[in-house]
């Protein structure tokens, strides 16, 4: 028999409270003393060896302990942003570290359960501060408090009995029995190059983010981090993500190392569960499939964990999974934005403190110019189908201008796949400009007349337009054409709604007969579907109904619903003074910002609509709903809405249009 020996940080919490840490295995202990506690741990470490012939790793030899401060400022966290305290303090780190048996340095921070290599003993310190503050800033003030209230630690051991003749049947059942769980739940990645090929012309390439890669490789293997990619849609995470992959999954073959990873939805974790505690059993198999195959799980929407699994996110899957991300029984990768990342924080803080993070920043036009290049070339390679500079240019513009909640390069290699999958299907060798366009009007509805600089607008044929669709509305109408003209422009807040107008008149005078006409007029080019999107605001008279037109939760609301569908679409709010004043209020980040953002970090885009609300306030006091020459009716209407809403809302309006009631003729 041979006797091992594990580091143990321990803490005297109080007379009769103590606290151990096994050092690299992250379990912890508080006890009476600090016999009962090494007792504790020796006797679960020998019981584990009995029943699976395994037991942590022990690689420092002569362990020693350190304490280093670290400054960091702590920063309180809401739903309107982060708020850091005016001063900095001083929170003590405890590190243990020493040289392991393969002649490299080791240092573990045992009360954050992670641990780092360094190959030179100047190295540490500097290490040291760098981890822990990254680290630090992501804790709430509440938990760096207590940090900072911790008792002086000092190390100890505890001892294991080994016997390393036994034979290893743990590995035999274990390391090459069926992976069922995984298997089933999971997709082994990186995928087959034959299957690569039919699920995608996009090439799986993080071109100019090569950097952001190896850092993804460091924590991942070096680290054995938790590991976040944090960065808005679009910018490349999955690309960043997919590429450290193959790049660890080759390494590993070359090295003859097992690493696998596999690539898992949240929701499939709890779709096929059927009984009380099904889900969980899923879970503790996925993590013994994943130690059986040193596998790394990469979850594809990770704020979905929280999401799913119990009615909050105290019960759900991430917060099962806490307890072993906390001891390194499993490790996890997954992509978030930053919206997401302040979500996760907010909802299960424990879940999000146990993940490192990579930032993918947005890159600087240069190298998104060089990127669809690339993509160009690899077109050109791949399937003999050309992509001309100028046919990039505009594809850029376009994208830039009408898609800014997107970040390039995703959208830019996006939309220049589809254009490549358009000309193999039509047989064409070359995506021209006019391809471009074509393709970008089946994707927004939007009339060519908008996407080519080119063209001139023709004021009298715009006009004719609209006032064959609305009949005896002539300053009406003169308010559609001048939003054209400035949408022609470019001249609109491409940080807002294209615009927000409230139309005010009696019944049937065409208010509803307008936002038709516009939505057709700047939707409706080669759209199957309808770009109008009617909400009869009259169904939400009661504050209780709020969550049904925005969400509640993990459910979708109708409004969220309809734009995530129709994104390029006239949103029509019809009789919006019969809803709550509560939708008011909720309306307002989307009149303002053209944003809005569930409980789950999840965004939901308007800048891409105009918003057109109807109102008949100010119109009780007319004769009929036909005809009237009632004199007065703008300072009427204006009083009555000023009267009936509040300021702030009033003051996201862009224009109110007052419609007239029908004279005979027009009737």
């Amino acid at each position: 028999m041979e006797k091992l020996s594990f580091p143990l940080l321990y803490f005297q919490l109080r007379e009769n409270a103590v606290l151990g840490i096994l050092v690299g295995a992250g379990h912890q202990v508080v006890d009476r003393d600090l016999r009962r506690v090494k007792a504790t741990l020796q006797d679960y470490l020998q019981k584990q060896y009995k029943k699976f012939d395994d037991y942590p790793d022990s690689d420092l030899q002569g362990a020693r302990l350190k304490v280093v401060d670290i400054s960091v400022r702590p920063t309180f966290h809401t739903e309107q942003g982060a708020f850091p305290m005016a001063q900095s303090v001083k929170v003590p780190i405890p590190i243990v570290y020493g040289e392991n048996y393969d002649g490299f340095f080791e240092c573990h921070l045992p009360l954050q359960n992670q641990r780092f290599y360094y190959y030179n003993s100047k190295q540490l310190l500097p290490l040291v501060r760098n981890f822990a503050t990254t680290m630090l800033n992501s804790y709430t003030p509440e938990r760096l408090f207590r940090l900072s209230r911790l008792p002086e630690p000092k190390l100890d051991e505890v001892p294991l009995k080994v016997n390393y003749s036994r034979e290893f049947r743990w590995r035999l059942n274990d390391y090459e029995r069926p992976l069922r769980y995984l298997e089933r739940l999971a997709e082994k990645y990186p995928y087959v190059k034959a299957l690569r090929r039919q699920m995608s012309n996009y090439p799986e390439a993080a071109w100019e983010m090569e950097e952001k890669v190896n850092e993804a490789i460091e924590k991942l293997i070096f680290l054995r981090a938790n590991v976040l990619l944090v960065g808005p849609a679009g910018v490349g995470k999955s690309a960043v993500l997919k590429a450290a992959i193959r790049k660890i999954h080759n390494l590993a073959r070359k090295e003859k190392l097992e690493y696998s990873f596999w690539r898992i939805l949240a929701q499939r974790i709890t779709a096929t569960a059927k009984y009380l505690g099904e889900w969980e059993e899923m879970v503790e198999g996925l993590i013994r499939d994943l130690q059986a195959s040193n596998g790394i799980l990469w979850v594809e929407d990770i704020l979905r964990l929280v999401e799913t699994g119990g009615r909050g996110p105290e019960d759900s899957v991430a917060a099962f999974m806490l307890s072993h991300l906390q001891r390194g029984a499993l490790q996890l990768v997954g992509e978030a934005t930053p919206q997401q990342l302040e979500s996760l924080r907010q909802l299960l803080p424990g879940f999000a403190e146990n993940f490192q993070v990579v930032e993918i920043p947005e890159l600087p036009e240069k190298k998104v110019q060089g990127i669809l290049e690339k993509f160009a070339e690899y077109a050109q390679q791949q399937m003999q189908i050309r992509i001309p500079a100028d046919s990039q240019q505009l594809a850029y513009r376009l994208l830039h201008r009408y898609y800014p909640y997107e970040q390039f390069p995703g959208k830019g290699i996006k939309f220049l796949a589809a254009c490549t999958n358009e000309a193999q299907l039509n047989q064409r060798k070359l995506v021209t400009r006019e391809e471009i366009i074509r393709q970008f009007i089946r994707q927004t509805g939007l009339p060519e007349l908008f996407l080519r600089d080119d063209l001139l607008l023709d004021q009298a044929e715009l006009s004719s337009y609209f006032r064959t669709r609305i009949i005896g509305q002539d300053a009406a109408v003169e308010k559609l054409c001048e939003i054209v003209k400035i949408y022609k422009a470019g001249l609109n807040n491409p940080h807002k709604p294209i615009t927000t107008l409230l139309f005010a008149g009696p019944t049937g005078v065409g208010k509803t007969a307008s936002a038709k006409a516009m939505a057709d007029y700047f939707f409706g080019k080669g759209r199957t579907q309808s770009p109008l999107v009617r909400i009869d605001m009259s169904e939400f008279q009661y504050a209780g109904q709020l969550g049904r037109l925005i969400g509640t939760g993990k459910e979708v609301g109708q409004l969220v619903r309809e734009i995530r569908e129709r994104p390029f679409a006239v949103l029509l709010l019809d009789e919006v003074e019969k809803a709550d004043p509560s939708i008011f209020d909720a309306l307002l980040t989307v009149l303002d910002e053209g944003l809005l953002v569930d409980a789950y970090g999840r965004i939901t885009n308007f800048r891409n609509t105009i918003i057109v609300m109807t109102t008949n306030l100010g119109a009780s006091n007319r004769q009929s709903i036909g005809f009237s020459d009632t004199t007065g009716a703008s300072a009427r209407y204006e009083s009555a809405i000023a009267g009936f809403f509040r300021p702030e809302f009033i003051n996201r309006i862009d224009n109110v249009v007052l419609f007239d009631p029908l004279k005979k003729e027009a009737i």
